[in-house]
């Protein structure tokens, strides 16, 4: 709410949170509140038709309105017009509005392909005008990314990807806080895939770990040619996430060989030779 001013002589004028406040005297005969050019109150009478603007006191010191539910539009100039003996006397206040920062637009979460130029968008209103600040909020913790409402990244790379926060400040509240995600969409990469011994009539297991957005899909070869099966041939292949497992129940001498993982994703394939080899230990 605003009240308004106060007055030495024959009026000073000061400005309170939510109003104006004007100190008279004795010597003050008329009093009056404008914004403007506007009368909101002369003496007792409001003339105002805003049903926020009320009078809070009229004494023989002090004369002063307020205004409930305070908004930008309140804002500039008000006068405190007071008639003396002598002749009228006014003094002017200035109502300046604070906005808390409020993020009016943002970016929706988006999908792109790596390599791709993506550019954020987070508009923000305040008064002070607020500082928008964007920042990646990595598995590494927050890492600067931009002072401004646009954020562009040229060529996004898959260690890119995550949320990033779009950050309002002004200092008149608590900043106002968003967050996008940004996924990058890359083709697969194995990363793990080793050679594994096992013995005839144990268990072996081979094992394929591929990185990849969306998540792979996995498929078997023996010996680059035939394509393996779940449950046929005494194997089981369990695709979950980033692993692939493709398990022998009782090794024989002819599962021995090469085998090849292969990982598919839309933006591509790629694919690892396993070997699975004879060994003297029991266990895989």
């Amino acid at each position: 709410m605003a009240e308004a001013g106060e007055r030495g002589e024959a009026c000073k004028v000061r400005a309170a949170r939510g109003g104006q406040r004007c100190t008279v005297d004795d010597r003050v005969t008329r009093v009056a509140w404008l914004n403007r050019s506007t009368i909101l109150y002369a003496g007792n009478d409001k003339w105002s038709i805003d049903n926020r603007v009320v009078i809070l006191s009229n004494t023989k010191t002090q004369y002063s309105i307020k205004i409930h539910n305070v908004d930008i539009y309140d804002e500039g100039p008000y006068t405190c017009s007071v008639q003396t003996d002598n002749h009228p006397k006014t003094s002017r206040v200035h109502l300046i509005v604070q906005v808390p920062p409020q993020i009016v637009n943002i970016s929706s979460d988006i999908t792109v392909n790596e390599g791709s130029s993506v550019t954020l968008m987070c508009l923000a209103f305040g008064r002070p005008e607020p500082t928008v600040t964007w920042r990646h909020l990595s598995g590494k913790g927050q890492g600067f990314a931009s002072e401004d409402e646009y954020l562009e990244i040229t060529g996004i790379t898959r260690e890119q990807s995550g949320e990033y926060e779009c950050s309002a400040v002004n200092d008149v509240a608590v900043p106002d806080v968003r967050k996008v995600k940004v996924t990058v969409n890359y083709p697969p990469y194995i990363s793990n895939a080793k050679n594994t011994g096992a013995s005839v009539g144990q268990k072996g297991i081979l094992q394929c770990e591929a990185s990849a957005v969306p998540v792979a899909e996995f498929q078997w070869f023996k010996e680059d040619t035939s394509r393996l099966a779940n449950g046929l041939e005494g194997v089981r292949i369990e695709s979950k996430g980033r692993l692939s497992t493709l398990t022998f129940f009782n090794v024989s001498e002819k599962d021995y060989g090469n085998y090849t993982c292969v990982a598919t994703n839309k933006l591509g394939n790629t694919n690892a030779s396993i070997i699975l080899y004879e060994s003297d230990n029991e266990s895989p």
